[in-house]
């Protein structure tokens, strides 16, 4: 990968950031922009429209670590990477940095992110239709009608946590809860998974210093989710994945279970929350909603356009030289999909503030042959766990300043750190939860090292059985608070 040359720069007079301002201070060798710290994760939009102002719909980027990459920001540019398997590859081993010694494998918080698993999203051609039509396979077994179900379940469960208060945290007691609650019922895991899940899950996409730790928790407990499976099959995505004609492997199985897990769960997570801050904070977006202007699934639709739940998306690596965006892309670059700059790019959207709620032509999902197979899920979580906390607490409103609430970014995503609200103290309905599913063997030994969240504190032994639910377990933390 080289830094493109003054003559591939297309900003316009003006636009460049004066010497000295965040942006300039934010670069690397070569001048390409750093993808992470403090900058970065300010203001990522921005950021994004400095490059696409300096640098065109493709920008050379920096990742953690300064290792190099391509950002791609238009939306055609987008759809062509994404749309092209054989120029622009899924497998990373492509990828000319593992032999050039740029990243670490070993240490690097990227590797979970870019690194090769035995997975659909890291596969090409035969091979990726191969496990990609095991995954198709293993979502559809669900009726959408059972699905929802599940979701009012979990969701009046959690509401009946906070209800009684008159108050809440919307993103820490209720949009990280019930997306993670469905995944793991539908993958076949104990409710008791849940919480650290959550934590692990976060902590991965931050590209923290224990990110590879979280990700070998999180697959050690889906390790034990295979095995519990192998003996014990459900009616559940794991045991539809081992029962599926391609015939996966048991690493298979678990990096597709993990694959399912933490694409669904961060980015319905973060899509919840927006739609809801969306609710309590733009009152035409509440009035339209209301009013029957827009409905619940069209208001989704408007903040995928517009708040992407995974703002960029790795990776791709370039087969061979060519040319994209008026870049000259080298054998093994690796190139990142700018969702959220391509959503908002004015090639297809000339005035952001026209409602584009009836479209579905967003990038949200990437595209192609790689676009994601769990949307429909990921919305009837998003539509139901909403629809629900809106009926029952139909005057919920924001209890702080608009003003005041704050987001956390990484090179991937940007979360809203929390949505207080308030509204009319209720009764919980006491809604009964599904039947058990069989709890995963006893963990065996030899576990990494642990991350900050999952460390007991000193003096406090941990109890491996007879553990309360993660519900039981959410009610306490509620009333110590």
């Amino acid at each position: 990968m080289t830094v493109p040359p003054a003559e591939h720069a297309t900003a316009l007079p003006g636009q460049t950031p004066p010497p000295g301002c965040p942006a300039h201070a934010a670069t690397g060798p070569g001048g390409a922009a750093r993808l992470y710290g403090p900058a970065a994760e300010t203001d990522p939009m921005g950021l994004y429209e400095e490059l696409r102002a300096t640098h065109g719909p493709v920008a050379p980027v920096l990742l953690d670590g300064d290792v190099r990459a391509w950002l791609v920001l238009g939306y055609l540019e987008n759809r062509d990477v994404a749309s092209r398997p054989t120029q622009f590859s899924r497998d990373p081993r492509v990828w000319h940095g593992w032999k050039s010694g740029e990243i670490d494998a070993a240490t690097s918080p990227l590797v979970p992110m870019i690194g090769w698993r035995p997975d659909c999203v890291c596969a090409d051609g035969e091979e990726h239709q191969r496990l990609r039509g095991a995954v198709t396979a293993g979502l559809g077994m669900f009726d959408h009608r059972g699905v929802r179900r599940h979701i009012t379940r979990f969701s009046h469960q959690v509401i009946d946590t906070f209800c009684e208060k008159g108050e809440a945290e919307l993103v820490g007691q209720f949009t990280e809860h019930v997306p993670m609650l469905t995944l793991t019922h539908l993958l076949g895991m104990s409710d008791e998974d849940g919480p650290r899940l959550v934590h692990a899950a976060r902590d991965l996409f931050k590209a923290t210093e224990t990110s590879l730790a979280s990700n070998a928790y999180i697959l050690e407990s889906l390790e034990r989710l295979v095995v519990a499976k192998r003996a014990h099959p459900g009616h559940d995505i794991a045991s539809a994945l081992m029962a599926h004609p391609a015939q996966l492997t048991d690493e298979e199985v678990q990096h597709h279970l993990r694959l399912i897990l933490l694409a669904g769960y961060e980015t319905t997570a973060n899509l919840m929350s927006n739609v809801l801050r969306m609710v309590v904070t733009d009152p035409r977006f509440r009035g339209s909603l209301a009013g029957g202007q827009m409905t619940l699934p069209e208001a989704v639709e408007q903040v995928l356009w517009d708040e992407p739940p995974l703002m960029v998306c790795p990776g791709r690596w370039a087969n061979a030289d060519t040319t994209l965006g008026g870049q000259e892309i080298k054998a093994g670059d690796m190139l990142l999909l700018g969702l959220a700059a391509g959503n908002v790019d004015t090639a297809i959207r000339p005035d952001p503030a026209t409602p584009v709620h009836h479209n579905r032509a967003h990038l949200s999902f990437s595209a192609g042959t790689h676009e994601c197979p769990g949307q429909d899920i990921g919305r009837i979580i998003a539509d139901t766990g909403i629809d629900i906390l809106l009926t029952r607490l139909p005057d919920i409103a924001l209890s702080v300043p608009e003003e005041s609430l704050s987001w956390r970014s990484s090179t991937w995503a940007r979360n809203l750190t929390a949505l207080p609200v308030t509204f009319a103290s209720r009764f919980p309905q006491a809604f009964d939860a599904p039947a058990p599913l069989p709890a995963p063997p006893v963990q065996s030994t030899g576990t990494p090292s642990a991350p900050p969240w999952q460390v007991a504190a000193p003096g406090t032994a941990r109890v491996p059985e007879q553990r309360a639910s993660w519900l039981t377990r959410v009610k306490r933390l509620l009333r110590r608070g």
